[in-house]
């Protein structure tokens, strides 16, 4: 194989394994309104896929949001298929009718977020730890609403533009008497 046919080759493939949006239902039941659907208490359970070598970790999370008519405070509870347990807590400032920006303890810099007709797309870049390491990873998320009510949230995550990873997320409504199903963490 010649030189030039070698290089085309890997251009080829570097462009098929780069980020691209992640898919969702297209006819969603209505537009997905955040301050409205995470007000109170929501329940999520989902997985991240790593594309690069297929390992799975499943999670479930109980959110807790709350909205002041210009932020949207969401608390996250997590724990993992390994074990693991996390909080982390979103400020989501509503800039303009449709347009958003957001803080997390991992975010780097400002989430950007935005309603995209009746989706809801959120882009950051976080901190993420790793077997004792931490990469910096590009999330883009998009949210709609499901016909059952519940909240599908699909993401892409990439390093240096090359999809590494999605997280799949389906997000009910549940009220405030739900158990917490963490054991290290307590809303």
């Amino acid at each position: 194989m010649s030189l030039r046919a070698l290089c085309l080759s890997t251009a080829l493939l570097a462009l098929a394994g780069c980020a691209s949006a992640p898919k969702i239902d297209p006819t969603p039941p209505r537009a997905l309104v955040p301050e409205q659907f995470f007000k109170g208490r929501t329940l999520a359970s989902g997985e991240f896929v790593n594309t690069i070598d297929g390992s799975k970790r499943g999670l479930t999370a109980i959110i807790d949001g709350s909205f002041d008519d210009k932020t949207l405070t969401l608390v996250e509870y997590f724990t993992f298929s390994d074990g693991e347990t996390d909080k982390k807590t979103w400020r989501l400032t509503k800039t303009g009718p449709t347009t958003y920006v957001g803080t997390r303890e991992d975010v780097v810099g400002q989430a950007q977020g935005r309603l995209d007709g009746p989706f809801f797309r959120l882009t950051y870049a976080a901190d993420v730890k790793a077997k004792g390491s931490v990469y910096t990873l590009t999330f883009d998320d998009v949210l709609g609403l499901e016909r059952d009510g519940s909240v599908l949230n699909r993401a892409v995550v990439s390093k240096w533009g090359i999809k590494v990873g999605e997280v799949t997320l389906k997000i009910s409504p549940r009220p405030a008497t739900v158990s917490q199903p963490l054991r290290a963490l307590r809303p």
